[in-house]
């Protein structure tokens, strides 16, 4: 049973995959294609699997959303966010608020549903999410007007724990846990818990960063998630915004410095992207297509009414005092506030955490992600084209951490022989290419800052630095010479195979080879080639 299921997960994984390489070029939202997916294996599809625990689903989500926020944060570059920031935070809970209270007025007076029913869909659905919104603006690379780009990934990025405060809030409500003092207490305990815990976290977290090495490969991925994981948590364990805690620690994180920062920017950048997986291929799993017909009016006007009142009066009423958002900027806000993982998770906190709901709310927020992703987020780019707030000056990517103003540099270092061509000369004599710099010359142990009038000598190591190149097109090879084989004996001029053979691990020694280099039994070539 096990090999079965681990093949039917590996299978998935392929799927999604492949997915994601062809959903831009038949020009839909790769999240929806893994909402369809799981639908095809879900209890109605082709490969049925009669999945249907939602408090199973519950705490995987909840474990899935715990990486969402943490990236959230951790991918956020805060200089481009500090112009915004007020916006930012005013829009991620009042507007939250606004959004969740307008929604519930309109399911109670429109569609005739209970004080608490409405007010509960209201606040599951409330927040926007930012994967999905990012997802589209970095694949179309849509840069926007305004700092509309940080505006958008800060609000949706931070927005889930107030969405989550009102969430758990309707449900006492429903339950008949929650008095007064008690729903006073709760949203105290979640802030106050949840931004102390956070910063704690984060200050501790940075100061181990600073000052202990972490030794073995990949052992400082471990660290940073096992930070976001106890980031959520703590605060959760005392009645506090585990979520917004594990926001402030990835945020704080995330702008912090320390060695190979962009590598974990990556790591996290994949581990999130799983995660959107697995809670979009979790909702197409539970969803029921035979009750589908029954919540897509719901859901279209509940969806319909966010679009065009709930979301852009929300938007306008916070920005509009500021006085720096013009209404076209506005407008885009307003329409770029897709529904995504977080509607998922906490409609099925709803539908698990009360056994007292007259509707269908799992199937109506289903639709409404659904509506949300396929129309809203394939309407992006022409709707930010239709209200001139495209900047083809600007790149969206300079909102997240995994970008670099300019190229990034390299370190490389060239031993000076005796009686070389650039023996006894000065750096302004060499001819250096101009993307080519000398920064440092090692002298004896000595470091010293090269200038121009710097004198290179045999015995020195000059440290030079230039443009990284990075291309997914090229890669390296590793091969051992073999006693007596083809290779062996023979210098590198000689070299028939594909590719450039840039070094040579000879024992602990690492040789730059040239054309009349020979190579040994035993040495480790390493082989550049290009697809």
């Amino acid at each position: 049973m096990t090999t079965l299921f681990l093949i039917f997960m590996g299978i998935v994984v392929l799927l999604c995959i492949w997915l994601n390489n062809i959903s831009s070029r038949i020009g839909i939202p790769t999240l929806l294609a893994f909402i369809v997916l799981g639908m095809l294996f879900g209890n109605n599809g082709l490969v049925p699997l009669h999945f249907d625990n939602y408090d199973i689903a519950r705490e995987i989500c909840t474990v899935a959303l715990i990486f969402i926020m943490f990236y959230g944060g951790f991918g956020t570059k805060w200089d481009a966010a500090r112009p915004i920031v007020r916006e930012a935070v005013v829009l991620a809970s009042l507007g939250v608020a606004l959004t969740a209270g307008l929604t519930g007025l309109f399911c109670h007076y429109a569609l005739k549903w209970g004080w608490a029913e409405s007010f509960l869909m209201g606040s599951v659905i409330s927040s926007t999410d930012a994967a999905s919104v990012f997802s589209i603006l970095r694949s179309k690379k849509l840069g926007l007007r305004n700092n509309t780009a940080p505006l958008l990934e800060m609000e949706s990025g931070s927005n889930d724990p107030c969405s989550y405060m009102l969430t758990a809030m309707m449900l006492g409500i429903i339950n008949g846990t929650a008095s007064g003092a008690g729903i006073a207490w709760m949203l105290f305990a979640q802030i106050a818990f949840g931004l102390a815990c956070g910063f704690g976290i984060a200050r501790l977290a940075t100061l181990a960063l600073e000052r202990v090495r972490i030794k073995g490969d990949g052992y400082d991925s471990l660290f940073i998630l096992a930070t976001a994981v106890l980031a959520y948590a703590i605060p959760d364990l005392i009645g506090g915004n585990g979520y917004l805690s594990v926001y402030i620690v990835g945020i704080i994180l995330g702008n912090s410095e320390f060695p190979g920062k962009k590598a974990q920017v990556n790591f996290f950048d994949g581990v999130t992207g799983l995660m959107q997986v697995l809670i979009f291929f979790l909702l197409g799993l539970l969803a029921k297509p035979a009750m589908l017909h029954k919540a897509v009016l719901p859901a279209m006007a509940i969806f319909l009414f966010m679009l065009l009142v709930a979301r852009p009066v929300a938007v306008s009423s916070i920005l509009l005092p500021f006085g720096r958002h013009p209404l076209r900027q506005q407008a885009l806000i307003s329409f770029v506030g897709l529904r995504g993982a977080a509607s998922i998770v906490f409609a099925i906190m709803a539908v698990s955490g009360s056994a007292m709901l007259e509707h269908d709310l799992f199937n109506i927020v289903f639709c409404i992600v659904l509506i949300s992703i396929s129309l809203q987020g394939s309407l992006i780019p022409q709707v930010s084209r239709r209200l001139k707030m495209i900047d083809v000056r600007d790149n969206v990517m300079k909102t997240f951490n995994d970008y670099s103003e300019g190229s990034e540099m390299q370190f490389g270092s060239i031993d000076i022989a005796k009686g070389s061509n650039w023996d006894g000369k000065r750096v302004r004599e060499l001819g250096l290419p101009r993307n080519v710099l000398i920064a440092l010359v090692i002298r004896d142990g000595e470091r010293i800052t090269a200038h121009g009038d710097t004198v290179v000598r045999s015995g020195d190591t000059a440290v030079l630095v230039t443009k990284t190149f990075d291309d997914t097109s090229t890669f390296l090879l590793e091969r051992t010479v073999k006693d007596g084989g083809k290779l062996d004996g023979h210098a590198i001029c000689e070299f028939k195979g594909e590719g450039l053979v840039i070094l040579i691990r000879r024992g602990e020694k690492e040789i730059i080879p040239h054309g009349d280099t020979v190579m040994r039994a035993g040495d480790r070539i390493v082989i550049l080639k290009s697809k």
